[in-house]
């Protein structure tokens, strides 16, 4: 049976199954519990799972006790009794019979596993299914998209003779939310070069022609966002019955932007004893449905809270200021820290709107301030040319929508401005994640006027919970909105006695 004249692509929420077989499924439970005798799978072979091999590196019990302080790890089914691997301290004790990859390792200057990846590494080296949640920046995208891949994809192909042309591919599919965060995947995929495996990002935007020449070119590993996957997918460019190893990446935020019917399309099409990777910075009700519905013996790897949490890693700094007087404060704001750091500070502006993004970079060039714009009405040649001066220091400040909230792994942020506060308290945290990554240190400041009442109770929470200092009037300014929404009432702004006195700023910190 040729699986690559098999799979179509999905055309309806049920995949490529034949009418009559659709119509005999009341939902999409009922569907995917029947692919587990979908003849699409029959002559797939049997998934190599377990590869780990448990090296020890002479780390003390003492510097693994704390290691795990800083993880909640359990089966996602709780009346389960899985085996779950003991995270690693280092490198070597997850890869250290792989010669190849410890080499890749060292020759990129990484010196030890994050938390999250110190135990996602081992669980799925181990076969199981794995969940990692845990706060942006935390290196979630390198515990998954490639290092067990690997290794995975060396299992799987000394099942196929060297010369087998037949032989599946791809292996690996990473699915993440955006094109940016697709490419940057692939540029961390491509620094490792192991045993000349290709890759191929598909994304919406990017040349379509150019992307199926690639996949039709043959590829171990696919990194894709949801709509344009299956796009190729449909037209038969991209055989995803041959996947055995998926990851879903951010998937919160595909959620967010309203991907789940794709995500589920996706999935179904592939086979049914795939080994899953699933990762997300909250666990909201949806991610929860999509995991438990798609994975199998699953290990639930927790850094941190499964409460909504800023970065502690992130000092945050609020100011309740006028809006129209928000640009000048913004660039007092610049000016003292172009003085104290010269280039070597790097700040993200949010704003709210595509309109705002333009006019703020507009205003800071007549300011003689060097700026960068990035948001969806940009070409998206623009938009990687932005992302390139930024990492390259060419210019030191992005004004920026929600799109770089998320994806956007610049690892030396120094600053993050929210201009506009955000409408949603969970796009606050990925905001100011955006800096503090990978252990940095990171600031963060917040202008806040009465408009933003809704969001003082939720903010105070999350400061609480993330060990930051809560400011006075915030408090002050959440309780006038509880009592007035308690009467009834929802007034204007109440007097303060002076706007003019900033509790927090930049300059006071220091």
């Amino acid at each position: 049976m040729n699986l690559a004249l098999v799979s179509k692509g999905p055309s309806c929420m049920f995949g490529s199954l034949p009418d009559e077989t659709k119509m005999r499924y009341a939902s999409i439970e009922d569907a995917i519990k029947s692919r587990e005798k979908d003849e699409r799978f029959e002559d797939c072979k049997t998934i190599i799972r377990d590869l780990y091999k448990p090296k020890n590196s002479g780390q003390s019990a003492e510097a693994l006790k704390e290691l795990k302080e800083h993880l909640d790890v359990y089966p996602l089914d709780e009346s389960s009794n899985l085996d779950i691997p003991d995270p690693v301290v280092t490198f070597e004790e997850a890869f250290g019979d792989n010669e190849a990859i410890m080499k890749e390792i060292r020759k990129n200057g990484f010196t030890k596993p994050s938390p999250i990846q110190s135990q996602m590494w081992p669980v799925l080296l181990s076969g199981k299914d794995c969940i990692g949640v845990s706060q942006t920046g935390s290196g979630k995208k390198r515990s998954l998209s490639f290092l067990p891949a690997f290794l995975h994809i060396d299992a799987q192909l000394k099942q196929h003779a060297p010369n087998d042309q037949s032989r599946p591919s791809p292996f690996v599919l990473v699915l993440t939310p955006t094109r940016e965060l697709a490419q940057q995947i692939e540029g961390e995929v491509k620094k490792y070069s192991y045993r000349g495996y290709r890759s191929v990002c598909v994304y919406g935007g990017g040349g379509r022609n150019q992307q199926m020449d690639v996949c039709k070119g043959g590829v171990e590993i696919v990194i894709a966002t949801p709509g344009r996957l299956a796009d190729l997918s449909a037209v038969g460019v991209i055989d995803l019955a041959r996947v055995t190893y998926a990851v879903l990446d951010e998937a919160d935020r595909m959620l967010d932007m309203g991907f789940e019917a794709s995500i589920r399309r996706i999935l179904f099409e592939i086979r049914p004893d795939k080994l899953v990777a699933l990762t997300s910075a909250t666990w909201p009700p949806g991610v929860r449905a999509l995991a438990n519905r798609y994975t199998k013996e699953t290990v639930m790897a927790v850094v941190g809270t499964l409460d909504l949490s800023s970065c502690s890693n992130v000092k945050q700094y609020f100011e309740f200021i006028h809006e129209k007087d928000r640009f000048e404060r913004m660039c007092e704001i610049v000016n003292f820290l172009n003085q104290r750091y010269g280039k070597a500070f790097k700040m993200i502006i949010f704003v709210k709107s595509k309109i705002m993004a333009d006019h703020l970079s507009s205003d800071f060039c007549m300011r003689g301030v060097n700026s960068q714009g990035l948001h969806g009405g940009r070409s998206q040649e623009d938009r990687e040319n932005s992302l390139k001066e930024l990492r390259e220091g060419k210019v030191n400040i992005l004004v920026a929508t929600d799109l770089a909230s998320r994806g956007i792994d610049i690892p030396d942020i120094t600053h993050v401005v929210n201009f506009d506060f955000p409408n949603d308290i969970e796009e606050y945290v990925h905001r100011v994640g955006r800096t503090g990554r990978a252990g940095r240190s990171g600031e963060s400041m917040s202008f806040l006027w009465w408009n933003n009442r809704s969001s003082f109770a939720p903010l105070i929470e999350i400061l609480e919970r993330s060990g930051q200092e809560v400011p006075r009037q915030l408090r002050n300014d959440a309780q006038k909105y509880a009592d007035k929404v308690a009467r009834g009432e929802d007034g204007p702004r109440p007097p303060r006695k002076n706007m003019n006195q900033r509790e927090n700023n930049f300059q006071q910190s220091y």
